[in-house]
């Protein structure tokens, strides 16, 4: 009696189970754009600016930021003397204690503060160079300081703590071993098609190293900020990776069973 051969190539599969792998790499490819969208909404907010995802997120989450106000960079870089304005040495001081403190918001018009409030100073100071219709060589209209809702986001200063190593590390235990098991099986999947040998390779090479320069980076970011762009750079090429596998594979299994297209 002779034994059946087993299946070397997707497309030998029953039509069965290539309908049922179909759905399994579907399901992957969606869980792997949910897991992007997952991150996305944890980090985008993490520089505590909400507007986008930035790279500071990625800074933020894995070395941290601290970084003073704008104002208070201004101040004391000497603006406004640097373009021939005006700020009496009491005011600066005034302003330079407010940004420095933790009432920034409820002391900005605190009219306890008298003419030393820091709206007071502004407007007799700074407003007629820093607003909306400001013209002339020294106009700074994209950085109006006329109202409250123009000094807020100039005014904080960021102290922002990376993710504590303990929950770094949990999180590349499950990441790291996760994403491998899964990618395997993809890769492993994609080698049985019948996409030429080169092409599936070379995916499946670049999808091993952006997997491990971005899981390796979280750590090394947390000495050395600049590998947060080997983070980007990394999950950017893993998901692309991930993204070209599961299509080479959905392909391969909708293809009709039998027909030549790689190795002949």
């Amino acid at each position: 009696m002779t034994t059946p051969t087993p299946p070397r190539r997707l497309r030998d599969l029953h039509p069965l189970a290539r309908f049922g792998l179909i759905c399994v790499v579907l399901t992957l490819l969606g869980g792997a754009t949910g897991a992007g969208l997952q991150l996305y909404f944890q980090l985008h907010n993490r520089d505590e600016k909400p507007e986008r995802f930035t790279i500071d997120d990625v800074k933020a989450q894995y070395h941290g930021i601290r970084s003073p106000s704008p104002l208070l960079e201004s101040l004391e870089s000497g603006h406004p003397a640097d373009v021939g304005g005006e700020l009496p040495d009491n005011e600066r001081q005034a302003l330079l204690d407010w940004l420095k403190g933790d009432r920034i918001s409820r002391n900005y018009d605190n009219l306890d503060l008298g003419d030393m409030a820091p709206s007071e100073i502004m407007t007799a100071r700074c407003v007629d160079c820093h607003n909306r219709q400001a013209k002339g060589e020294h106009a700074a209209a994209k950085m109006p300081l006329e109202y409250w809702d123009d000094v807020d986001p100039l005014s904080v200063s960021r102290e922002i703590n990376p993710v504590p190593i303990e929950v770094l590390a949990a999180s590349t235990h499950t990441h790291a071993l996760g994403l491998s098991a899964l990618t395997l099986v993809l890769c492993w999947l994609a080698l049985l098609t019948s996409w030429r040998r080169w092409l599936v390779a070379l995916i499946v090479g670049f999808t091993g190293l952006g997997l491990m320069m971005d899981i390796g980076s979280w750590w090394l970011t947390r000495e050395y900020v600049g590998f947060a762009w080997a983070v980007v750079a990394g999950g950017g090429l893993y998901n692309l990776g991930v993204g070209l596998l599961g299509l080479l594979v959905i392909l391969d299994l909708l293809a009709p069973a039998g027909k030549k297209r790689a190795d002949s």
